[in-house]
């Protein structure tokens, strides 16, 4: 069973991606949740409130736990700061799951969204929705970048983690979930 967390954010978007990919999801709101799923979304928000909602129960120690045990997850957006080692002129600190040092906001405000046709390896020609998206501004050796926009890093994975800086699930392409997907065997 995979888990979207459903504390804030595209929560829904993500659910019914997962669907199309032939997967039954849940939202994942408390501890109890996250024991019936084997795999988990952390979908785009606010990652200061995703944060605060995580600590308030105590989901993000057990998130930690678990996918340092080897649980898949996969952050979009707000997710992949949230999972980050490293997030630049912020007083949060990532779950430090995946070695990049992130920016919040980095390509502009709300007004500043766009969509860009991506080059994904192993993909293809992927379109990327990017809504006040981070921008990773360094990663360690062992993460692969899948996916880039200009020279910015923007989809990348270390063992089982996959982030991405855009929101795939906005887009009618299945083939970035179906990724994560694959990439831990769950398909």
């Amino acid at each position: 069973m995979i888990g979207v967390l459903a504390l804030q954010g595209g929560v829904i978007e993500h659910v019914r991606m997962l669907e199309r990919c032939g997967k039954k999801a849940i939202e994942v709101r408390a501890k109890d949740d996250l024991k019936k799923v084997n795999a988990l979304i952390l979908p785009g928000g606010e990652s200061t409130t995703l944060f605060k909602l995580m600590k308030r129960q105590g989901l993000d120690t057990e998130i930690k736990k678990r996918a340092k045990k080897g649980m898949p997850v996969f952050g979009t957006c707000a997710g992949m700061i949230v999972l980050a080692k490293e997030i630049i002129d912020n007083r949060e600190q990532g779950l430090g799951l995946i070695d990049i040092s992130v920016k919040r906001n980095d390509y502009g405000r709300q007004v500043d969204s766009f969509e860009e046709e991506i080059d994904v390896r192993d993909i293809g020609k992927v379109n990327a929705v990017f809504i006040r998206a981070p921008i990773v501004k360094s990663c360690g050796k062992d993460v692969e970048v899948l996916a880039r926009q200009n020279k910015n890093p923007i989809l990348l994975k270390q063992n089982n983690i996959l982030v991405a800086s855009f929101h795939p699930e906005l887009t009618d392409d299945k083939r970035v979930h179906e990724l994560f997907l694959k990439m831990n065997s769950i398909i």
